[in-house]
């Protein structure tokens, strides 16, 4: 299929985009289709994700695609990120709007849920991270304020899902976004019942889960006719969790083992760090440290924590452009090199940095309240990135805990790779290898997937050894490991303050 093209579309918690694959003999070419914004809406007092919006540009992206590369495109695939979804009716309308996981309406839920089923039964059967966001809590808090929505549903789709049905007509639910639900078990790969029936969720709703690379059929006539896609555009569903799909581009050797001696980190608004593994681990360190089990590729799992990432430090720079200061990312970056290093610490996991009116405000109420000076503008942008590389650090010695053995190298995947500086930062705090690349991983584990269902690669591993000859892969050695070793106490110390 060299010179075919596989359409990637990757919707992210701020933005979308639709992209172009070029299979070549040598590499993947990726071309930039469409991209556009992902705003969640305030409606009243609640926040949504504008579904419908995101589906018109998908949709425009889709006719761009057709009419720049017509009977090349062999298949198109989505990712997104997880938790959130959709309910349909028994004539597939939509039943409310789609919530955003920043909705307030599940704040101080999830310890009311463990009156009806204890924190370590939920683990048991579902494996995962306890956290407020999880769909277990979202779906629960309609029955909590007596909402209709349930009872009137008859499926559920996550966010993916829903963008599948409309490209293909075919409702499935598919298996790595799944597994965010908190709804999933881990050791039989379907929904757990006993989750469902203690929090009164209809069984009926949920479909068996299917696995990435999974051919749903040819795009539905209407679709073809409104975008110019040709008739033999295959719909593929990848890794639809967007982690799930970053990890599939990692480029190391290897996959799903027993003892893996790498971790990844998929650094964007979010940070995910963790390992690949073939099975689920349910220890009770797992437990108590609020690791989580997802789902990947080929049923294999990921072990991992979810980390606030670069959402405090992407906010800042919105307080200053609301107020008027104009800052690019670069200019933001210098202004953090610039900065004297370990200086000043915040615990960018605190709740008041979730959904702020302000991040700027937020941060400089947290430095107070931590007896912290409030340093310049740089200085601001520096703490964020150094607290977030010591929460890497933290939760490299948690995973390790949890597995009994030392890691020796950190990949990092993601947009967050264009930050030399935090990638810098993380050998250092981490006193690690860190591998940093590729930075368009999920586009390219999405395309890998829906390469591997076409024939073109045979498996991951080959999927892995292409990876590690993208040109955009850079390796980072630790530079000053005793100075990070130093202020970690005092970083432990300072977020333990303000809990």
């Amino acid at each position: 299929m060299s010179g075919d093209i596989v359409l990637a579309v990757d919707l992210g918690a701020s933005s979308g985009r639709v992209l172009a694959a070029e299979i070549l003999q040598d590499r993947i070419q990726l071309h930039d289709v469409h991209r556009f914004d992902n705003v969640p809406v305030h409606v009243g007092r609640r926040l949504h994700w504008d579904i419908v919006g995101l589906w018109s540009d998908v949709e425009k992206g889709l006719r761009l695609a057709a009419l720049r590369f017509g009977d090349r495109i062999a298949s198109v695939g989505v990712d997104t990120w997880g938790v959130d979804y959709v309910l349909l009716d028994r004539n597939d309308d939509l039943v409310g709007p789609a919530f955003c996981y920043r909705d307030s309406r599940t704040n101080g839920l999830m310890h009311q849920a463990f009156d009806r089923l204890s924190r370590k039964e939920i683990f048991a059967h579902s494996g995962l991270q306890f956290m407020e966001i999880n769909t277990l809590y979202q779906l629960w808090s309609m029955r909590v304020e007596n909402s209709p929505q349930l009872d009137i549903a008859e499926n559920f789709l996550m966010i993916p899902d829903f963008f599948h049905w409309q490209l293909s007509g075919h409702k499935v639910n598919e298996a790595t976004n799944a597994s965010t639900t908190q709804m999933l078990d881990p050791n039989t790969r379907d929904w757990s019942d006993r989750i469902l029936d203690a929090f009164q969720i209809p069984r009926h709703l949920f479909l068996p889960p299917v696995q990435p690379g999974t051919i749903l059929g040819p795009v539905v006539p209407k679709l073809r006719t409104r975008t110019g896609l040709p008739d033999s555009c295959q719909v593929i569903v990848p890794a639809t969790h967007d982690t799930g799909s970053a990890v599939i581009a990692v480029p190391a050797e290897g996959f799903a083992e027993t003892t893996p001696k790498w971790c990844y980190i998929s650094s964007g608004t979010w940070s995910l760090m963790g390992v690949e593994l073939a099975s689920p681990v349910l220890s009770d360190s797992c437990h108590d440290l609020n690791f989580t089990n997802e789902g990947g590729a080929n049923g294999s799992v990921r072990l991992l924590k979810n980390i606030a990432g670069l959402w405090p430090f992407q906010q800042l720079r919105t307080s200053w452009l609301r107020k008027g200061t104009e800052v690019s990312w670069s200019d933001l970056t210098a202004m953090a090199t610039q900065a004297a290093p370990l200086q000043t610490f915040v615990d960018i996991e605190h709740p008041m940095f979730v959904a702020p009116e302000d991040m700027l405000t937020e941060v400089e109420k947290y430095l107070r309240g931590t007896h912290q000076s409030i340093p310049d503008a740089g200085g601001l942008a520096r703490a964020l990135l150094e607290s977030l590389a010591m929460r890497y650090r933290t939760c490299l010695e948690w995973l390790e805990s949890i597995l009994g053995y030392r890691l020796e190298t950190i990949h990092i995947v993601g947009g967050g790779v264009q930050n030399q500086l935090l990638c810098q930062m993380t050998a250092d705090a981490c006193n690690r290898t860190v591998i940093a690349g590729p930075v368009e991983a999920t586009a390219l584990g999405n395309v890998a997937t829906q390469c591997i269902a076409l024939g073109r690669f045979s498996d991951i591993q080959e999927v892995r050894n292409w990876m590690r000859a993208m040109p955009d892969i850079q390796t980072y050695e630790p530079k000053s490991p005793d100075l990070w070793a130093e202020a970690a106490d005092r970083f432990q110390k300072v977020t333990a303050q303000y809990r």
